[in-house]
């Protein structure tokens, strides 16, 4: 914010900021609720969710009677039509999705690729499916920002991307690309340490202060780390590439790759697809084609990588001492299958012999892309006022129209 420190303006900017944060994360919650949550009295919560309104970020309804005498407090909800378009490429499709400050995924689209896709048409595909979707789904909308999850090294306050090999894409502006073909102000990030982020503030590690996050996905198998409450980039943004590291095996057996292969080389989901004898297949596809299968080669398949995925995260146990560990994509569908007995193969490599909690993502498919539009909505969290303004501005009739 760029108040004067120490002013009432400056106060009062940071209140609708907490407000705005409150209910976004937490909400809907009512007007008593967040008199309590933020330690504020009465007239004031009432004068920011009036302002907060008036901005067309939240809306107020009348509360359910609750046995109690009096009115019953109004409820604020963050509103949908305010939303962030999130975008995650792949090496077998992209997929695109607009997420509403209320949560919800008000669009979603995935796009099948044949090949890799360059970064100008990726640009390109997002501004034209943004177009599309102001003339439906988004008709009543406000966009206030874009987030790409890309898989590979990225620089986020540049909005490049440094390195991402399996796209093959090697010093791209990613940011300035997506952002000059839609006019809309965009990020760009890390998709595992977005899925991270996501199941921290809204998934299976709410709540947590230690957090150890896997991400399977075409690409290979990225992670995410939370120590001490804090999202951890590490010097370079490389933290929690566990992919990259060297698989490591319990039974000689289990190795198909060579001698210096990583975690990504032997736990894979392009194998899995292989042993089942499928083309192709996104998440769900695979989840349905496992829980179906009588082949045995396949089911051989997904034991040898729960044995060889249970090492790679004991070894993370043993070094980092998570309270939960949390698996997305197609690492979750391999846990899934028998979680007592994954836990049980991790338990049996940590020193403590016991394992933390491991869950599967709760956000599901979607982890990636609201960690993404979380990171999208950050102006806004900061300062709903000037955010607003500043889309409100480009735009003689509607902020984000192309």
């Amino acid at each position: 914010m760029s108040i004067a420190p120490g002013t009432a303006e400056l106060v009062r900017r940071a209140n609708l900021a907490r407000t705005l944060v409150a209910v976004h994360r937490d909400g809907p919650l009512s007007r008593a609720a967040l008199t309590a949550d933020l330690g504020l009295n009465r007239s004031t919560i009432g004068a920011l969710t009036a302002e907060l309104t008036r901005l067309g970020l939240v809306t107020e309804t009348a509360g359910a009677a609750e046995g109690r005498i009096g009115r019953p407090s109004p409820v604020i909800t963050a509103h949908a039509d305010v939303v962030a378009v999130a975008v995650n490429p792949e090496v077998d499709a992209v997929t695109v999705a607009a997420v509403g400050l209320d949560r919800s995924v008000r669009a979603r689209r995935r796009v099948p690729s044949t090949g890799l896709i360059a970064p100008d048409e990726l640009a390109l595909l997002v501004a034209a499916t943004v177009r599309e979707w102001r003339g439906s789904e988004l008709a009543a909308a406000s966009v206030v920002g874009i987030g790409v999850a890309v898989p590979g090294l990225v620089h986020p306050a540049a909005g490049r991307v440094v390195h991402a090999p399996h796209l093959r894409w090697t010093d791209a502006p990613l940011a300035d690309l997506v952002g000059t073909a839609t006019g809309i102000a965009t990020t760009v990030g890390n998709d595992a340490s977005y899925g991270a982020h996501a199941e921290y503030l809204f998934g299976a590690a709410r709540g947590e202060t230690d957090v150890v996050y896997l991400n399977g996905g075409a690409s290979g198998i990225g992670g995410g780390l939370v120590v001490g409450d804090v999202l951890v980039g590490g010097a370079r943004g490389l933290a929690g590439e566990f992919g990259h590291n060297p698989a490591v095996f319990e039974d000689a057996a289990d190795r198909r790759s060579g001698e210096r292969a990583a975690l990504e080389d032997e736990v894979s989901r392009h194998r899995l697809v292989a042993a089942l004898g499928l083309p192709a297949a996104d998440d769900d596809e695979l989840r349905s084609a496992l829980g179906a299968s009588v082949n045995p080669a396949a089911l051989e398949e997904v034991h040898r990588q729960r044995r060889v995925l249970a090492s790679a995260v004991a070894g993370a146990v043993n070094v980092l001492d998570p309270a939960v560990v949390v698996l997305g994509g197609f690492l979750a569908t391999l846990v899934e299958i028998d979680p007592d007995g994954f836990g049980a193969a991790v338990a049996r490599q940590t020193i403590a012999g016991s394992a933390p909690l491991v869950r599967s993502a709760e956000l599901g498919d979607d982890r990636l892309l609201v960690g993404a539009a979380e990171t999208a909505f950050a102006r806004l969290l900061d300062d709903p006022v000037a955010t607003m303004s500043a889309v409100g501005s480009t735009s003689s009739t509607r902020p984000d129209r192309l």
